[in-house]
């Protein structure tokens, strides 16, 4: 057999690769996670065991009477201690019967998404009270327009699956206006899902009054509720919080859909074991999940179970260590286990500046949950300084990163097309490499994925080009995405009656 001639035809090929060609992304948001597990079976049992026997034997403390006179009703018990006790088959009943599937509507459907299985989305979160101010680069107080622009940030970014409300504007005072402002900055700025908090109860019905006219009438946020309230019933240790018992029970009734979160931190509010952490918050959370499906059985729940760790040598919150990744990850498995919508925390960098510290943490820990299978990864994009900081550049940055790690979550696709006989003995008998090959050119665009910031430039190129570090690139990529005009998702006759009603304090 003669062999054919090696090379020829390099101009030709290095022209097909480097062609124009439209972006494909090859891992798209809600790829399918569960590789990573680590709790065997039998510990989350054992956990799962011990968070029954906490609210069976310890109960729950400062209940409301009208919580109280429901539960016993289904079956709880009173101790002599005064808590509200939950008996294992009741709870076991109530996790039978919740709500499985949820769809998180997007204003644009198109950004609808569906949460149950081990399907995985990367969002936001957060209360930031400073931000990395886009052209000094030093933190400063989070006000209006920040959140309002990185609402607009997030729906450009095709890795942010929904914004939920970032940062504080610590630049209004007034409970009320800081809630019904921040919930007009989010509908100025994305017609992705929403996630938003309610201070009080009194300021649901306003918001949700607001979102109708958004959508062109009453009653039209209940047919498509695009956004949810993060609500955290719970204290720990295992006690209620009335008013946002309140809160859950008025957003019931105006149909908002409920993120439920338990925010324990470990050795302060929840034992320092991780076990032990994960069976407390594990019987706080299921506590929440009590209450709504006695308020309304089967209602919209994503069951948000977010281990928070702390340094035991000085107190401070820590979100980007390994222990926040396992811990995080295992939550995301029980939760999956159990049937429910599943909820964690990730990429909480502790790290001030945008440096190798940020990009290990937040792909360390976003990594981890996104292998577990977490339906809703909050806190993923954006937060710096362990949540006090909020960076328009991070936010930039941790798109790209969640593209890798979604990457990652999609594994490896072994068929006989991928497997690749034909195309290695095309490759041996004839021009001895797979380039320009046409299994090469359909795997360039299905199987990898380019990044926009990150340099794979030679060294000389690198410094033709400016030598720009990822920060600078970042930078330049957030303010060009700002500088564009107001995206014009709200019509502007309803923008004249939201006005009209409420103190709008925004302007854009």
């Amino acid at each position: 057999m003669t062999q054919s001639r090696r090379g020829g035809g390099r101009k030709a090929r290095i022209e097909i690769r480097t062609a124009p060609r439209a972006l494909v992304n090859p891992a798209p948001p809600g790829q399918a996670g569960g590789q990573y597990r680590p709790l065997s079976e039998a510990d989350m049992r054992a956990i799962y065991a011990t968070a029954l026997r906490l609210l069976a034997e310890l109960g729950m403390g400062e209940a409301p009477d009208w919580l109280v006179e429901r539960a016993v009703t289904a079956g709880a018990t009173t101790s002599d201690a005064g808590r509200l006790c939950l008996p294992e088959t009741m709870v076991e009943d109530i996790v039978a019967g919740a709500r499985k599937i949820i769809v998180f509507h997007g204003r644009d459907p198109a950004h609808d998404f569906e949460l149950g299985g081990e399907r995985v989305h990367f969002g936001t979160g957060g209360a930031a009270v400073q931000t990395l101010d886009l052209e000094s680069g030093t933190y400063r107080p989070s006000t209006l327009r920040d959140l309002y622009d990185f609402a607009r940030l997030a729906d450009r970014l095709e890795n942010v699956s929904w914004f939920t409300r970032c940062c504080v504007a610590t630049d209004l005072e007034d409970i009320t206006d800081l809630d019904i402002n921040t919930a007009y900055a989010l509908l100025r700025g994305t017609t992705k899902p929403m996630g938003t908090s309610f201070t009080l109860a009194e300021t649901v019905d306003p918001i949700v009054d607001m979102f109708d006219l958004a959508l062109g009438g009453e009653g039209r946020f209940r047919e498509r509720p695009f956004c949810k309230a993060h609500i955290s019933p719970v204290i720990s240790p295992l006690r209620f919080g009335e008013d946002a018992l309140e809160v859950t029970q008025t957003c019931i009734r105006r149909g908002v859909p409920l993120n439920c979160i338990i925010a324990a931190q470990s050795g302060a509010t929840a034992p320092a074991t991780p076990a032990g952490f994960l069976a407390q918050s594990l019987a706080e959370t299921l506590a929440a999940l009590v209450v709504v499906n006695l308020l309304a059985p089967g209602y919209p729940m994503i069951f948000s179970n977010w281990p928070l760790v702390i340094d035991l040598r000085s107190g401070a919150f820590s979100g980007g260590g390994g222990e926040s990744a396992v811990m995080n990850a295992a939550s995301a498995q029980i939760i999956n286990w159990l049937g429910l919508p599943s909820g964690v925390a990730a990429s909480m960098s502790d790290a001030k500046a945008v440096d190798a510290q940020m990009g290990a943490e937040k792909a360390l820990t976003a990594l981890a949950t996104g292998l577990a299978g977490a339906n809703m990864v909050y806190e993923s994009a954006g937060m710096m300084a362990a949540l006090l900081g909020v960076s328009f550049e991070a936010f930039v940055l941790d798109d790209e990163m969640l593209s890798q790690v979604n990457r990652v979550i999609r594994g490896i696709e072994v068929t006989d097309e991928t497997l690749g006989f034909e195309a290695v003995s095309d490759a041996v008998f004839g021009e001895g490499h797979f380039l320009g090959s046409a299994q090469t050119m359909a795997a360039m665009e299905r199987d990898y994925f380019y990044p926009r910031l990150a340099d794979r430039e030679p060294p000389v190129t690198w410094a033709e080009r400016g030598a720009k570090d990822v920060w600078q690139k970042a930078r330049e990529r957030a303010r060009a995405i700002l500088a564009e005009p107001d995206p014009g998702y709200l019509d502007p006759a309803a923008d004249r009656a939201i006005r009209a009603r409420h103190r709008i304090l925004l302007n854009v």
